[in-house]
């Protein structure tokens, strides 16, 4: 039989490329050394020496002297910023999944290209959302503070008493990479899946995950024991958690969050989580991030973790790759894997 020659990738409009020596890539935070080390055989490097989250000044600096701008969530790069960069930048490729620090918008309308390093952080994130579910329902981080504390008297049948998490209901709120990989761990727990997504998976999946999808996100509420979400940042989902939302969850209920801080009306979760209509929350993002309510670091119920979901050397490793093949397809002429803005012409 023949062999079949692979099509060649697109190229890109002329405009977006580079035509001659290797492109200027600024890279916003320090990465790890083997991912720095790579980017400067490949690229004309600029790196952040001292790691700390860029300025706006610093960032229209950086946008100034790059053809490609490396950012990271810490970095806005917002419509004003992308408006006043000047036409040597072409690419963005973020260090990261997320892309809701980026005006994608005037992104597109100024034809500067956005990727992004999609799945390579999937099971880092969902394996923490299983630990913050352990750590609320059998209150292991209460206990910890117990005994740190010098507090603990030893062992009694009546205290530091939490709930089983099999037999429980699950409600996930986003069925994509990391949603179903959150479902397969939880199947294991034996927790009872139900999942709210903006479209249902295919049955085949449904029926390996054991999850039944529930088109109403208020009436999958009203019946979830632990709410855990893995939906993107965006303006539809901005409070989509909302104090009405959160009353409709069962007294004693848990929301888990290691997506963005933005998904959960926090001032609203912190009243429930005082009332004690919430039984608890394990939080690895915030509202108002990297500044933490105190009321959520007293709380005796409150796991809280520094945004570390993704923090593994595996997971960022892989992300640098993905930056890096990103950068270098485009500096070929030819269309990023990851390309993130849809209908680039």
């Amino acid at each position: 039989m023949p062999s079949r020659k692979l099509r060649p990738a697109p190229a890109l409009p002329a405009e977006t490329r580079r035509v001659a020596g290797r492109p200027r890539v600024v890279v916003t935070r320090r990465l790890l050394p083997e991912t720095e080390s790579r980017m400067a055989e490949l690229f004309d490097l600029v790196r952040n020496g001292d790691d700390r989250p860029m300025t706006r000044d610093d960032l229209i600096a950086a946008m100034a002297d790059a053809d490609v701008l490396v950012p990271t969530v810490t970095d806005v790069i917002d419509a004003a910023l992308i408006a006043a960069a000047p036409p040597r930048l072409r690419l963005i490729a973020n260090f990261g999944v997320g892309t809701d620090h980026i005006d994608l918008a005037a992104a597109r309308a100024k034809r500067i290209m956005v990727t992004n390093t999609p799945g390579v952080f999937t099971d880092d994130t969902a394996d923490m959302t299983l630990a913050l579910i352990l750590s609320v329902t059998r209150k292991l981080n209460y206990g910890g503070r117990i005994l740190r504390s010098g507090q603990w008297q030893g062992w009694a049948p009546s205290t530091l008493l939490g709930h089983r998490v099999g037999g429980r209901v699950l409600g996930i709120v986003g069925m994509g990479r990391i949603g179903q990989a959150v479902a397969h761990r939880a199947r294991a727990f034996g927790l009872t899946i139900v999942y709210h997504n903006r479209h249902r998976v295919p049955e085949a999946l449904e029926m390996m995950l054991g999850a039944r999808f529930e088109p109403d996100l208020d009436a999958m509420l009203a019946m979830t024991d632990i709410l855990t979400l893995h939906c993107p940042a965006s303006p539809e989902t901005r409070h989509l958690i909302d104090a009405r939302r959160i009353g409709l969850m069962k007294p004693g209920a848990f929301i888990i969050n290691t997506a963005r801080g933005s998904i959960v009306e926090e001032e609203a979760m912190i009243a429930a989580l005082v009332s004690g209509h919430l039984g608890g929350a394990g939080l690895d993002v915030f509202e108002h991030e990297p500044m933490v309510d105190q009321r959520l670091r007293d709380h005796h119920n409150v796991a809280i973790l520094p945004h570390m979901a993704s923090g593994t050397i595996e997971g960022r490793l892989a992300s640098g790759d993905k930056v890096i093949a990103n950068i270098r397809f485009w500096a070929d002429g030819h269309r990023p894997p990851d390309q993130v803005l849809e209908g680039w012409r």
